[in-house]
């Protein structure tokens, strides 16, 4: 066989390997919940965020960073953070719906009760 013809082979086919790992990483699936399994207080965030506010706690909003690399890799600006009221904790407590997605429109929606140690994707 041509010398370049199996470069152009090889090629096609490390292109295509890459791709498939790229989309394998993407594709890695977290548990998911049903909005109505979680708890009250997280229902009534997802509703808070579907209005627009107001939120209870001032960093309600703010950028998540996703640095555990838990959630599907985005550009910084995608997620967005929220506290979820836990009853009898003096802060913000470690649970959260994290949103992503256009801020005002999220299209994704997950919920970690254990502050980003693991999530899951919420199905509505």
């Amino acid at each position: 066989m041509d010398a370049h013809i199996v470069k152009r082979v090889l090629a096609v086919l490390l292109t295509w390997l890459l791709c498939s790992v790229a989309l394998a990483r993407e594709n890695t699936r977290l548990p998911g919940v049903d909005i109505n399994a979680l708890p009250f207080e997280a229902q009534r965030t997802v509703k808070l965020i579907k209005q627009g506010g107001p939120y209870p706690y001032p960093k309600d909003g703010a950028i998540f960073g996703n640095y555990e690399r838990l959630l599907p890799e985005r550009k910084r600006g995608y997620y967005r953070e929220f506290t979820v009221e836990t009853r009898g904790e003096r802060g913000r407590g470690a649970r959260r719906i994290i949103t992503g997605g256009d801020p005002a429109a999220p299209t994704e929606y997950y919920y970690t009760d254990d502050h980003y140690a693991s999530f899951r994707r919420i199905r509505e």
